[in-house]
């Protein structure tokens, strides 16, 4: 019997030799790349090796292989080798085009299945010579059909998939040949058991398979080649696209949106139409950021670089520059479509941003410009569209159309910023300090920090000369921390000299209150001179207030915790409703200077300024009137109830030196 074997044996020894050689190549692939279908595949690739090196090493190292029990466990044995690595090369097929990966749980449930069938289909009329062809229907017919029927609906599977390729295509025509080979061998084993043709047939396609499983495992290897060449191609590909748009919108580049430019002026410039070229920035995304997260406003940028290049407008370039910047370019033959293209940017920009269920809404500043109308290349179009931008923002406007003036402007901002840093560096800024008179008392109650600039060729120059060019620039938040660092810095310095603190109050714009390190800086500010946190007052305007209300009462509320006093500076000019200053926690409330210049001559006045101090006293704030200037209006003022007051009548803005006489006298 062994000799028999002898060449079957043979056979199968090279057979489990080569799936050794093809399982080593497998093994490297996956080191190499790492993919989990490859992994699968290689699972069965070993378990085929392994059946083969049982049956065929069985029979040439055991004298008791004639033994039928010991024929059965081989036959067994084998089979399941084959179940199981059918198993793996399905889980890996779909795994390729699925990501589908099953759980360790689920792989062990379906090899212990498969290892109960075999056993229950192997054992089963295995020694009862009367049920010898029940046994072979068993252990031959039926896993023949179940071996065919799966490799027939794998070639179904493969058929409608629509991401077909070569090595797939392969892999379908192998799968509809081996399944109706074994869908054939089942029929033909029921119908022919006993004839010797089909014995014929059976010793044929012995070596058929043998064949089949290498072609099998070299169509896998073309698969794996195909996928990683692929792989690569699309690496490439993304790479070539990653180089001209954006990685985190997909809108095109800065390098790109121009480059598209310049080719879009060329077709407009033979169309005989115009371009509109928009630059649109987000107004303070800081802020986003800091509130709602990174996650969220890397979201709020893709989302807006979808509704730009989805709009209705069909741009012919959309870009994003930088940060929070994006340009928008349109073809329009009539002015009127450009107005109703900015009024429609807005819109995209203002409708509101879903995330996670939360509503988030921003604003945007536009400016924009006109080919040809404006400049002839792309880098004059995007210069002169960013001095609109610039413009926009620092007037507050929405929307700002390029003027050749504008550029003037932009020449005298870049001399100023060159002169603003470096007065800051050399601290040529120095404070002026107008006197509070508290009317109950009579007595000073405190200052107001008023900044002036000791320019070096122009003298002294006040505020009107130098804030709006500091803002325009951009340097307001650095000012802001500076001038916060040098009142504390006097305060400090005043009780150092005379043992006196007096409560100083320093005026905050809207972007450094709206800074989430404010509370932080005046923190480390308080510290490093050790000033009590009553003696710094910040004043805010409304408008401060009302372009964030939850925020700025949320940085109130933190500031006064801290024993900061936070005032409403020029209140009645600005647009805040009693609502909101009903729920604004702040101390006091300070009436602007053009409610007081006719305060004790004009009776409109008298009534609205009368009204103020009766609401502020309502709402429980104290009350503080700026621009006295006659005693006439100071008695109205101390008449109507008004707590404390200033103006040239109590004393002009004076340097802190001047302001020795108020510590001399006694407290």
């Amino acid at each position: 019997m062994t000799e028999l074997l002898q060449p079957k044996a043979m056979l199968f020894l090279t057979q489990a030799i080569a799936f050794s050689v093809l399982s080593f190549i497998f093994y490297m692939y996956y080191r190499t790349f790492e993919r989990r279908y490859v992994k699968y595949w290689l699972l069965g690739l070993t378990s085929i090796t392994l059946g083969y090196y049982v049956i065929a090493l069985t029979p040439l190292i055991s004298s008791e292989f004639s033994n039928a029990v010991s024929q059965l466990v081989v036959s067994a044995s084998f089979k399941l080798t084959q179940f199981v690595a059918l198993l793996f090369l399905f889980v890996g097929i779909y795994n390729a085009r699925s990501n589908f990966k099953p759980s360790i749980s689920q792989f062990v449930i379906a090899i212990l299945s498969l290892a109960a069938f075999t056993v229950m289909t192997s054992s089963l009329y295995a020694f009862d010579d009367q049920q010898t062809f029940n046994h072979f229907y068993l252990t031959v017919s039926l896993p023949s059909f179940i071996f065919g029927c799966c490799f027939i609906g794998l070639s179904f599977f493969l058929a409608v998939d629509k991401k077909r390729h070569f090595s797939s295509t392969l892999l379908l025509c192998f799968a509809l040949v081996i399944g109706l080979r074994y869908l054939s061998h089942s029929f033909l084993s029921i119908l022919a058991l006993t004839e010797q043709w089909f014995r014929q047939l059976e010793q044929v396609l012995l070596y058929f398979d043998v064949a089949a499983q290498i072609v099998l495992g070299f169509i896998l290897l073309v698969w794996m080649q195909g996928a990683e060449r692929f792989a690569a191609i699309n690496a490439i590909n993304r790479a070539q696209y990653l180089g001209k748009h954006d990685s985190l919108t997909g809108a095109l580049n800065r390098e790109q949106v121009m480059a598209r430019l310049s080719e879009v002026m060329v077709t407009t410039l033979k169309a005989r139409t115009k371009l509109a070229v928009f630059l649109i920035d987000i107004k303070q995304f800081k802020f986003i950021n800091d509130t709602y997260g990174l996650k969220v406003g890397d979201y709020i940028l893709g989302e807006i670089a979808n509704r730009l290049t989805n709009s209705v407008f069909l741009p012919q370039a959309v870009g994003r520059l930088s940060g929070d910047s994006f340009m928008f370019v349109m073809e329009f033959e009539q002015l009127s479509h450009v107005d109703r293209a900015t009024k429609h940017i807005h819109e995209l920009i203002n409708k509101a941003f879903i995330y996670n269920q939360q509503d988030i809404h921003i604003q945007a500043s536009v400016g924009y410009c006109f080919y040809p109308e404006h400049a002839s290349n792309a880098e004059d179009l995007l210069q002169k569209a960013n001095l609109a931008l610039h413009h926009a923002e620092t007037n507050h406007l929405a929307s700002v159309a390029f003027e050749d003036g504008m550029q003037a402007q932009g020449r005298h901002l870049l001399i100023m910023e060159k002169q603003l840093k470096a007065a800051l560096a050399n601290d040529e800024f120095v404070l002026y300090f107008q006197p509070q008179l508290n009317l109950l008392t009579n007595k000073l109650e405190g200052v107001e920090a008023l900044v002036r600039w000791q320019h070096p060729e122009k003298g002294l120059l006040l505020p009107v000369h130098f804030l709006a060019d500091m803002e325009a620039i951009g340097l307001h938040n650095e000012f802001d921390r500076y001038i916060l660092a040098k009142a504390c810095q006097y305060n400090a310095k005043w009780f150092e000299l005379y043992h006196r603190r007096i409560v100083v109050a320093v005026n905050i714009t809207a972007v450094e209150f709206q800074d989430s390190q404010l509370v932080t800086n005046i923190q480390s500010l308080l510290q490093e001179y050790n000033l009590p946190p009553k003696y710094l007052e910040l004043e805010i305007t409304e408008n401060v207030v009302m372009t964030d209300i939850e925020q700025a009462m949320n940085t109130i509320v933190k500031l006064q915790n801290m024993g900061i006093k936070v005032s409403i500076d020029d209140f009645g000019t600005g647009y805040s409703s009693l609502a909101y200053l009903r729920k604004l926690p702040i101390d006091k409330i300070k009436i602007d200077r053009s409610f007081i210049t006719e305060v004790a001559s004009n009776d409109s006045d008298l009534t609205i300024v009368k009204s103020m101090v009766e609401l502020s006293h309502g709402l429980g704030k104290r009350v503080l009137a700026e621009g006295v200037e006659t005693e006439e209006q100071l008695n109205v003022l101390r008449h109507l109830g008004c707590d404390a007051v200033q103006g040239y009548y109590i004393n002009k803005p004076i340097p802190d030196e001047q302001l020795q006489q108020y510590f001399t006298k006694p407290s």
